[in-house]
């Protein structure tokens, strides 16, 4: 029987604003225990908690004690990813696949090497069509993340040996999640618009031919078409999101569940669950959102002054969502650019131009601008402000015709790999499960009776003797 929660709304405000109550830690606490919020020091440079050899964040020249700001390099194994990008597009060929290899086997293959893997892959894409019936295509969530995490979890029960985590399972396990997540996420959003907003139900089947991008979007679109630079732009968002180092809250997630020892299941769902947060993979979301805010509020969007009013009454709080936030301008590591951000800013003006969004473009580059300037004359930050990926990422999906929903699963199919790699990083490491401490502030008590503790308290919050 289904119960009215909303007679209980009352209680649930009540004990809502005790366990808020409870909840609060004196700020002046952390510096008085030299607690690192977040993981990181005042400057936000990340507290060092271990090693990997899968990606490395750079934003600083280690010179002096402290470091000098620098352009951002992001690099996979050892390779700058900016490299690898150019070498792609110089090539005229997809990149993610090779991409994966390199993750999750610290070298570049060789063309044999690479058609070998290439074709495993196209053979872990199978998904049985019972579980496309009965757990996609049933019950789909309005949460493309939540229907991902929900279908990962449930492949565990299709897993004849789940719970192995010898290093050949592992692998397998692997394999066959980076493969299927595109048809986790597609089939989610495609059943979810049929049975909660009326559209058409179209299931494609992914081509043993093509790629994981090119995959994407003909699953995606009911005529299947796409041309070669949405297919290459598509495939370029991938590569740039594989991996972000191992301190990156879904992938640091992953290693702290997998350091328990855990099914390569429930590491991965943790990792969605992660991935799904708006500070995180549903970031560029806002960006989406606070942008639409903005055409709608600035009528000459060429106007440097009436753009950076606007931007300055985000910052005021008297615009948008009153948060005084420029989504998409700041990053934890980067200071004075992302390289991610570098790129996609390249390939978004050459979508822009094929999509005849040339004015958008142009919009985005005067906001990057004015909000730079805007931020740095306020000193919300103690280092320099850039552009982030989610700045530039949300606008190509939306000239890819992805739909929102779709946005942080199409994070999620890049990252896979890297939560993968450093999953068997952490598994094939030292074996010990991470445990980090926490300072207890609340002073120690005696137990009281029941009889004897407070009435006042009780009364309050609707306690009464014998109930």
């Amino acid at each position: 029987m289904d119960v009215d929660f909303s007679q209980y709304a009352p209680s649930f405000a009540r004990y809502g604003a005790l366990a808020e109550q409870s909840a609060q830690l004196d700020p002046e606490l952390f510096s008085k225990y030299e607690v690192k919020r977040g993981l990181r020091d005042s400057s936000g440079v990340g507290v060092l908690a271990g090693l990997t050899r899968v990606s490395e964040v750079q934003a600083m020249t280690v010179q002096g004690p402290k470091g000098i700001p620098c352009h951002g390099k992001l690099r996979y194994r050892g390779y700058d990813v900016e490299d690898l990008v150019e070498a792609f597009a110089k090539e005229e060929r997809f990149g993610f696949e090779e991409t994966i290899y390199l993750l999750l086997f610290g070298e570049l293959p060789t063309s044999q090497k690479l058609e070998d893997f290439s074709q495993i892959l196209v053979a872990c894409r199978d998904l049985r069509s019972s579980f496309t019936r009965d757990v996609i295509l049933k019950a789909p969530s309005r949460d493309m993340v939540i229907a991902m995490a929900r279908c990962v979890l449930t492949l565990y029960s299709y897993d004849d040996n789940p719970d192995d985590v010898s290093i050949e399972n592992l692998m397998r396990q692997s394999l066959q999640l980076i493969s299927v997540f595109p048809r986790l996420a597609v089939y989610s959003y495609l059943a979810a618009q049929h049975y909660h907003n009326d559209a058409s139900l179209h299931i494609h089947a992914p081509d043993p031919q093509r790629g994981i991008a090119e995959n994407l979007l003909l699953m995606l679109r009911q005529d299947k078409g796409f041309t070669p630079l949405e297919a290459r732009v598509l495939d370029l968002t991938l590569v740039l999101h594989a991996d972000h180092g191992g301190g990156n809250n879904s992938t640091f997630s992953t290693h702290v569940v997998s350091s328990t020892g855990t099914d390569s299941y429930s590491a991965i769902a943790t990792a969605l669950g992660s991935l799904k947060g708006p500070r995180h993979g549903g970031a560029n979301i806002r960006v989406a959102h606070q942008f639409a805010d903005l055409k709608e509020s600035v009528r000459n969007w060429d106007d440097d002054s009436q753009v950076n009013a606007y931007l300055q009454d985000v910052l005021a709080k008297k615009a948008y969502d009153h948060s005084g936030l420029i989504y998409g301008m700041g990053h934890a590591v980067y200071t004075l650019s992302d390289p991610r951000a570098r790129v996609l800013k390249l390939y978004a003006e050459k979508l822009a131009q094929e999509k005849g969004r040339v004015e958008e473009f142009e919009l985005r580059t005067r906001v990057e601008r004015l909000a730079t300037e805007a931020l740095s004359a306020r000193g919300k930050s103690l280092k320099p402000t850039c552009a982030n990926v989610d700045f530039y990422s949300g606008f190509v999906y939306e000239m890819l015709d992805i739909p929102q929903e779709l946005f942080t699963p199409l994070f999620a199919i890049a990252r896979i790999p890297g939560w993968c790699a450093h999953r068997i990083e952490e598994i094939v490491g030292d074996n010990k499960i991470i445990r980090p401490a926490y300072k207890n502030v609340n002073p120690q008590r005696e137990y009281q009776p029941l009889a004897q503790r407070p009435q006042e308290r009780q009364r309050r919050f609707g306690i009464r003797k014998g109930k």
